[in-house]
């Protein structure tokens, strides 16, 4: 009776599989059209920007990444970047930990604008920090009487950048922690760890890879952001220029090669960011797949050292 059974399983088994395989000019004609969007859509527009780079020789290409205004332009994207993707990481951080590990009155409220960037446009971003720090806004009389500039400066082209990459790194981390639970931590403090001993030896261990892979999202998101940092920069000239803000005025101004050239190095940015994601991801796999493999006896800690 317990042979029919298994037989009978094992048969509805194969039944089931059977029935969610494709025939193989169907999966051929799948990844055909998979590779070929990627291939029109993707490979191709990043290779007209480096043939159109160089359409004017080498030397053209490097001469127009070292003009005075683009080197600004670099500096500040660069200054930019380091300013808000820090800023991010520690607000994502403590953003995380806050959901992850706490219940409290608001707290769909929080998740929701952790992810209003999300769904606002960058143009109105940039548009809400000008009507509150513009000179005729809500703030602006009072900074101004105080010297004090936000819009068409650096400070309004930070803010902006750290609006709109908000929830990168929030993003990464909220799920994880979230499913690893709050049983590692509670088992540190237990055995005597302070708490700064837990979130550095226990907590940060645990979500590494999905902090670096937000900065690293982050990052991108803020050397490349256009639409919110042109509202608030005011495209002064080797002063509020980013990057993409450059490219768009070298591009209107007919300096086509010159802003593929910038062009570039943003694509070059893009690809340095999908490799580093493609190994995160392994790393994270390898480091789990060896967790399964060698399972270490989880009810078993030491006490962290001081």
């Amino acid at each position: 009776m317990a042979g029919t059974v298994h037989r009978s399983w094992n048969a509805a088994s194969r039944k089931s599989t059977r029935g969610t395989e494709e025939s193989p000019w169907i999966r051929r004609l799948l990844i055909g059209i998979a590779f070929g969007f990627c291939g029109v859509f993707l490979l191709l527009p990043l290779a007209n920007v480096f043939s159109q780079a160089l359409a004017d020789g080498w030397k053209a290409f490097g001469g127009s990444l070292v003009t005075p205004d683009t080197r600004a332009a670099i500096r500040l994207t660069l200054l930019v970047a380091a300013i808000s993707v820090p800023l991010n990481m520690v607000f994502g951080v403590a953003a995380a930990w806050t959901i992850a590990r706490f219940e409290f009155p608001g707290k769909p409220l929080l998740i929701t604008l952790i992810d209003l960037p999300f769904s606002v446009s960058p143009v109105v971003a940039g548009l809400i920090y000008v009507i509150v720090f513009g000179l005729q806004g809500y703030l602006g009389p009072w900074l101004d009487e105080r010297n004090i500039q936000v819009i068409f400066a650096t400070p309004g082209i930070v803010l902006a950048t750290i609006f709109v990459t908000l929830p990168f790194v929030a993003r990464e981390l909220i799920p994880l922690m979230q499913a690893q639970g709050s049983e590692p931590e509670q088992a540190a403090l237990t055995l005597g760890a302070s708490g700064w001993q837990t979130f550095w030896h226990v907590t940060l261990p645990s979500v590494k890879w999905a902090l670096l892979y937000g900065v690293i999202l982050c990052n991108s998101r803020a050397m490349g952001e256009f639409g919110a940092v042109s509202v608030v920069s005011g495209h002064i000239t080797g002063r509020t220029d980013t990057m993409p803000l450059r490219i768009e005025k070298l591009f209107v101004g007919f300096q086509g090669a010159a802003a593929f050239s910038v062009a570039t190095l943003l694509t070059l940015l893009a690809l340095v960011t999908l490799l580093l994601k493609t190994w995160l991801e392994w790393r994270q796999q390898r480091d789990h797949d060896s967790a399964q493999t060698s399972p270490e006896d989880s009810d078993s800690a030491t006490p962290l050292d001081p």
